[in-house]
């Protein structure tokens, strides 16, 4: 296994797994994700692809192969007047096919992008993660990630699915 920047030869893989994402977010909550959609269309992932403070890190086999995908953001705060000045790696989405989980993939992925921030002078690594995946919040309990912040919500309506 490899880990490389993403290219716009990934895109179809990467689409793939936008899917597998998808499905994991609206089986846990379909009252908010819908089924069959994925984040990011053709022209969203290339410009995703071709700007620096958005890189992708990709998994790849001996082929060449996307296995997994690391989506990432760098984010800065500065001149706020209640936070220190800091830039941050966010993890936007981090995926491992379902036919290759447990293989090492996601921690090989999460290592890159800590590499990744420390090389660019991160403060912190961040990530959201939601409850409803407790697979991915274990995961990332294990590579040493902490709640920063608790996000809450109280359900108010019905519809989109919702009972």
């Amino acid at each position: 296994m490899k880990i490389r920047r993403a290219v716009k030869k990934d895109i179809g893989r990467i689409d793939e797994l936008l899917y597998q994402v998808c499905m994991i977010h609206h089986n846990g909550r379909p009252d908010l994700f819908k089924a069959g959609t994925k984040k990011y269309n053709g022209r969203q992932l290339e410009d995703i692809l071709n700007d620096d403070r958005t890189p992708v890190l990709a998994a790849v086999d001996d082929d060449d192969v996307m296995m997994g995908y690391a989506f990432c953001i760098f984010r800065e705060v500065k001149d706020d007047n209640i936070l220190h000045d800091n830039r941050s790696l966010y993890i936007d989405d981090l995926c491992v096919d379902e036919r290759q989980r447990g293989r090492g993939i996601g921690k090989a992925l999460y290592r890159a992008a800590k590499e990744l921030a420390r090389e660019s002078g991160c403060y912190n690594l961040t990530l959201n993660v939601w409850s409803c995946n407790p697979t991915a919040l274990e995961f990332y309990r294990r590579c040493g990630f902490v709640p920063q912040k608790t996000v809450m919500e109280e359900i108010l309506a019905e519809g989109n699915g919702r009972k």
